[in-house]
C-alpha cells in the first residue's frame, strides 16, 4: 500500500532530476567570428581632355529651287525635249517645250508693217511740217501758231511711230515666248503637257527642280546654339561644316556639307531654330557615294565648338542629383556633385566637380552609404568619342 503511494512521487522526482541534467550538461554553441563584407566595384578614372561639341539633328532632303514652269502664250506644243519626264535632267537655258510659233510670226509682221507705216506718215508730216514754216516766212506775218506749222499733227505720227514699235517689241516677246527654257540646271519632277497638246496661257507644263544644290531644314533647340559658332544677325560670318548620314541601299552613305543660313524666327509651335544646310552637286557621280535624293531623311551632325577641360563619364556614373560615386584616397564611398554640360545618349560630358585621376564607380551599388568601405574590383577605360 506505502508502495503504490510513494511510486508517482519517484516517477516525477525521476523526471525532474533528467529535466536539469539535460539543461545543465547541453552542448554550447561555438562562436565563430563573422567577417564583414567589403563590396567590389568597377571604376574609372577621370581624365580632363578637349572636345569638339557637335550638335545633332535630322531633316529630309529638298531642292534648292523649284518652281511650275508656266506657257506664258497659248498655242499647241510641237516640240518637247527628250528631258521633259519625271526625273529627266537638263542644263540651263536649254530648250525644254516649244509651242506652235505661227501665229505669233504673223502678229510680228503685222507689226512691222504697222512700224513702216508709221514711219512713212512721220516722215510725211515732218516735210510738211516744213514745207508750213517756209511759207510762213514768206507770207505770214507775227507769231505762227503751232496749227499753223502742223506741230500736232507732227507730235501724233511720233506717238504712232513709238506705238507701233512698242506693238513689234510686243509681238517679237510674244514669239519668243513660244520657247519654254530652263532658268537653271536641274531636273523634272513632273509634266502635265505632252506633244501636240493645246495649252493656254498661264498653264502649268512642268514641276521642275535645281539639281545644283540641296538643301536640308534643321531644327535646333535653343540651348544647342552655345554649341556652335553661328553668324546669327549678320550678313556675313563664319558657318560651321555638317555631315548628312541616311542608309541607303542597304548600305549607310554620308555627303558632306555646310550651314549657309539661319531662318528668320523661332518655329512658333516647337520654339526651335531652323538651320538650313546646303551640299553641293547632290547628284554628281562617285564610286563611293550615292546621289542625294531629294525627298531622303537624314541624319546631321553639325560642327560645334571644340572645348577644353572636359571629362566624359557613362550615364550610369551620374545619379538623379547630378552626384558621382567617388572612391577616396582611404577606399572609402564618397559623393560629389558635378556640373553637367550637356547629357548625350552614350555618356554625360562634365565640365566641374571633377579632377584629374578620380576614381568614378561606374557599378551599380545595392545600398550605397557614404564612408562605407569598398574595394576596386576593375578599371574600365572611357570612351574618347
Amino acid at each position: 500500500m506505502n508502495l503504490k503511494r510513494l511510486l508517482p512521487l519517484l516517477v516525477l522526482l525521476a523526471a525532474a532530476v533528467a529535466s536539469w541534467g539535460i539543461i545543465a550538461f547541453k552542448p554550447q554553441p561555438v562562436q565563430q567570428a563573422v567577417d564583414s563584407i567589403v563590396p567590389s566595384v568597377e571604376i574609372v578614372r577621370a581624365a580632363p581632355q578637349g572636345l569638339r561639341l557637335n550638335v545633332f539633328s535630322q531633316g529630309v532632303v529638298t531642292p534648292r529651287e523649284q518652281i511650275d514652269l508656266v506657257a506664258e502664250v497659248a498655242g499647241k506644243v510641237v516640240q518637247v525635249h527628250p528631258a521633259m519626264v519625271a526625273g529627266g535632267f537638263f542644263a540651263v537655258n536649254e530648250l525644254l517645250i516649244t509651242i506652235d510659233t505661227r501665229d505669233y510670226d504673223y502678229a510680228v509682221l503685222i507689226a512691222e508693217a504697222q512700224l513702216a507705216e508709221a514711219r512713212r506718215v512721220l516722215i510725211n508730216e515732218d516735210a510738211q511740217v516744213e514745207q508750213a514754216h517756209s511759207e510762213w516766212q514768206a507770207l505770214g506775218e507775227g507769231e505762227p501758231s503751232a496749227l499753223a506749222l502742223r506741230k500736232p499733227q507732227q507730235a501724233e505720227a511720233q506717238a504712232k511711230l513709238k506705238a507701233a514699235e512698242a506693238e513689234l517689241a510686243k509681238a517679237k516677246l510674244n514669239r519668243s515666248r513660244c520657247e519654254l527654257r530652263a532658268p537653271f540646271a536641274g531636273r523634272v519632277l513632273s509634266k502635265q503637257a505632252g506633244l501636240g497638246q493645246y495649252i493656254p496661257a498661264a498653264a502649268v507644263v512642268a514641276r521642275i527642280y535645281a539639281s545644283d544644290t540641296a538643301e536640308v531644314r534643321l531644327p535646333i533647340g535653343t540651348e544647342q546654339l552655345a554649341f556652335l559658332q553661328l553668324a546669327l544677325g549678320n550678313k556675313s560670318g563664319h558657318w560651321p561644316a555638317v555631315t548628312l548620314r541616311a542608309e541607303l541601299a542597304g548600305k549607310l552613305a554620308s555627303w558632306q556639307g555646310r550651314i549657309v543660313r539661319s531662318e528668320a524666327a523661332l518655329d512658333d509651335s516647337s520654339g526651335q531654330l531652323y538651320l538650313i544646310a546646303q551640299v553641293a552637286e547632290p547628284f554628281a557621280e562617285k564610286s563611293d557615294q550615292p546621289p542625294l535624293l531629294n525627298g531622303l531623311f537624314v541624319q546631321a551632325e553639325i560642327e560645334g565648338v571644340w572645348r577644353e577641360g572636359l571629362f566624359t563619364l557613362p550615364r550610369s556614373a551620374v545619379n538623379s542629383l547630378q552626384q558621382v560615386k567617388l572612391v577616396n584616397a582611404a577606399q572609402q564611398l564618397e559623393f560629389r556633385q558635378v556640373d553637367i554640360l550637356r547629357s548625350e545618349a552614350e555618356r554625360l560630358i562634365v565640365k566641374a566637380g571633377l579632377r584629374a585621376g578620380d576614381r568614378v564607380i561606374v557599378s551599380e551599388l545595392p545600398v550605397p552609404v557614404a564612408g562605407m568601405k569598398l574595394k576596386i574590383a576593375q578599371t574600365s577605360p572611357l570612351s574618347q568619342k
